[in-house]
């Protein structure tokens, strides 16, 4: 361990993870079963908590080469490429107008959201944004006359673990937060919603909503009254239908059609996405960007034990707390204030090594 935090690959950050109460434990998403603990059937929650860190997401591209090289049955490599998930796209960032009298505009920030797509060609077909529930900016965005109902949405969420959500969201309930977010191309304001569809642990926890052009999106947009707006059409199809003629989703490359822009509109699905990327380039809202589905690997999270990692932290005593400086000892229970942002390794001649 001490050689990968020399490294810089070994890093302490606060994550959501399934934290039970009554186990005093994490849990991995297959210990949680309809929101107890497999063992116990005691409540879990989504908490953001204080773990470890590996950058084991740095070598996505090093692992995804590597796998031309193993003699394993083809079966395997494909599962292998598939949990390591490469997607080329584009990380594309939307200027956030918070709700009236939320906590973001009492506060005056200027906060921006970004997005990771597969299908920049797309963009001009984004009718709304959804976040992950548990995003950061999911609260201190809504309106606060929708902030109770939201609220309770979030926590009801916070029960579920991430496996639970993948295998049973169906990407039709959610809840609006009267915030929009500013098209990064046309200037028009969508709609910010929130759903459990939406996951916070994976990719940037928000997506851009295309509707006509993505099942998901389509179906949360049918249940939600939201439109779908269709800017791919095949090439022998001519113009676009009406979208109230869409029954399911055009997840196929064709022709770009309906751009805002006339100067994209007849361009073939490849190129649209090379346009497009320059396009948010010269307005400083976007890029082309590979993302990978391999996440670091949240290393502290084990049921009944922890690893004796050899770090420590610089502590000072809380005098808020009644404590008192000249005779201070944290072994003693006294009240410290622990500085979390200053990691020290133990010399290595002090581990107890044999």
């Amino acid at each position: 361990f001490l050689q990968l935090f020399k490294k810089d690959l070994a890093f302490q950050t606060e994550k959501p993870v399934n934290w039970c109460e009554a186990l005093g434990t994490v849990l991995a998403n297959e210990e949680v079963i309809d929101g107890k603990s497999e063992r116990g059937d005691h409540p879990v929650t989504r908490l953001p908590v204080r773990q470890w860190i590996l950058k084991i997401g740095l070598y996505s591209d090093k692992l995804l080469a590597d796998l031309e090289d193993v003699q394993w049955p083809s079966g395997t490599v494909d599962m292998q490429r598939a949990w390591i998930g490469e997607s080329v796209g584009a990380s594309i960032t939307f200027q956030v107008q918070p709700a009236e009298g939320s906590e973001a505009d009492k506060a005056g920030d200027e906060l921006k959201l970004e997005v990771f797509t597969t299908r920049p060609d797309t963009i001009f077909g984004v009718t709304h944004v959804v976040l992950a529930p548990e995003h950061p900016l999911a609260q201190i965005i809504c309106a606060p006359g929708l902030a109770e109902e939201a609220n309770a949405y979030i926590e009801t969420t916070a029960q579920r673990s991430d496996r639970d959500r993948e295998i049973t969201s169906k990407a039709s309930s959610g809840k609006p937060l009267g915030a929009f977010v500013k098209h990064p191309l046309t200037s028009e304001l969508l709609p910010v919603w929130i759903a459990d569809y939406v996951l916070g642990s994976y990719g940037t926890g928000a997506v851009m909503s295309v509707p006509a052009h993505d099942d998901r999106d389509l179906n949360f947009a049918k249940v939600n009254g939201l439109p779908a707006d269709r800017v791919v059409v095949a090439p022998t199809k001519g113009k676009a239908p009406p979208a109230s003629d869409l029954d399911e989703a055009i997840t196929e490359p064709g022709i770009s059609c309906n751009s805002a822009d006339p100067a994209f509109d007849g361009l073939p699905t490849k190129e649209m996405k090379q346009r497009v990327i320059e396009a948010l380039k010269e307005q400083g809202a976007g890029e082309g960007k590979v993302q990978y589905r391999l996440s670091d690997w949240l290393f502290s999270r084990q049921r009944y034990w922890g690893e004796p990692i050899p770090i420590y932290f610089p502590c000072s005593p809380d005098i808020s707390e009644g404590a008192e400086p000249e005779d201070f000892d944290p072994r003693r229970g006294d009240p410290v204030i622990i500085d979390y942002s200053k990691p020290i390794a133990v010399e290595e001649a002090e581990l107890p090594l044999r």
